[in-house]
C-alpha cells in the first residue's frame, strides 16, 4: 500500500529546479550546490537488507507503534517509484497527479514554473536512463507527524521544445527529499514537503 502511496509521489522537483534555475538540477561535479529547493521547496531495486538498521531505532519504534505495518525497506522502494512519478509528472505539467502528492507550497512552487513554461511555449518531457537509487538519510517522529528523508541519485535525459529549437540534457542528480505523514490519520499517504541538494 505504501508503495502504491508514494509511487504517486515522487516527480517534478528535479525539472522544477531546472527550469526555474535553467541549469542541471541537483549537485554536479562542476557545479557548486543548489540553494535549498522548491519552498525549500547498488541499485534500488536491490532494497538495502539493513534499510531498518539505517533508520533511527527510537523513529522506527514510534513510527511502528502507530503503524505496526511499516516497512522501512518498502517505503524506500515506494518513495523511489514516487520520485520518478513526481518528475515526470511535472515535466507533463499533469497537475491533477501532483495535487495529491505535494504539500501546497511545494505544489504553489511547481505551478509558478509549469504556467510560465507554457507561457513561453515550451514543452518538456523526461526519461531515467538508470535505476534510481533512493536512501533513507533520516526518520524522526515529531508529535504525530512523522518525517522520513530520502536521498536520490539519478541519471536521466530531459528533451525539451521552445521557440528557439528542440534540446536534449543528459542529467546526473543528487538531492534530499523530505516526506511527512500525520500518524493519527488512516491515510497512509505520505506528502513531500521539501527538496534540497545533496552531495553528489
Amino acid at each position: 500500500m505504501q508503495l502504491l502511496i508514494f509511487a504517486v509521489l515522487a516527480v517534478a522537483v528535479l525539472y522544477q529546479l531546472y527550469s526555474v534555475l535553467g541549469r542541471r538540477v541537483g549537485r554536479q561535479p562542476e557545479e557548486s550546490p543548489l540553494p535549498n529547493g522548491a519552498p525549500n521547496p547498488g541499485d534500488a531495486d536491490q532494497r538495502p537488507a539493513d534499510a531498518d538498521v539505517r533508520a533511527p531505532p527510537t523513529a522506527l519504534a514510534a513510527i511502528r507503534a502507530r503503524d505496526p505495518n511499516f516497512d522501512a525497506g518498502q517505503f524506500l522502494e515506494g518513495a523511489r517509484s514516487a520520485y520518478e512519478t513526481i518528475v515526470r509528472a511535472f515535466s507533463a505539467g499533469d497537475r491533477a497527479a501532483l495535487q495529491k502528492l505535494l504539500a501546497p507550497q511545494v505544489l504553489a512552487s511547481f505551478e509558478t514554473v509549469m504556467a510560465q513554461r507554457e507561457a513561453e511555449g515550451r514543452e518538456q518531457s523526461v526519461e531515467f536512463t538508470s535505476t534510481t537509487r533512493a536512501d533513507l538519510d533520516n526518520l524522526e517522529v515529531i508529535g504525530d507527524v512523522a518525517s522520513a528523508r530520502v536521498r536520490f541519485l539519478a541519471e536521466l535525459r530531459s528533451r525539451s521544445k521552445g521557440p528557439e529549437g528542440e534540446a536534449v540534457d543528459d542529467q546526473r542528480t543528487a538531492e534530499l527529499w523530505t516526506f511527512q505523514r500525520k500518524l493519527t490519520d488512516k491515510d497512509p499517504n505520505w506528502t513531500l514537503t521539501r527538496v534540497d541538494a545533496a552531495e553528489a
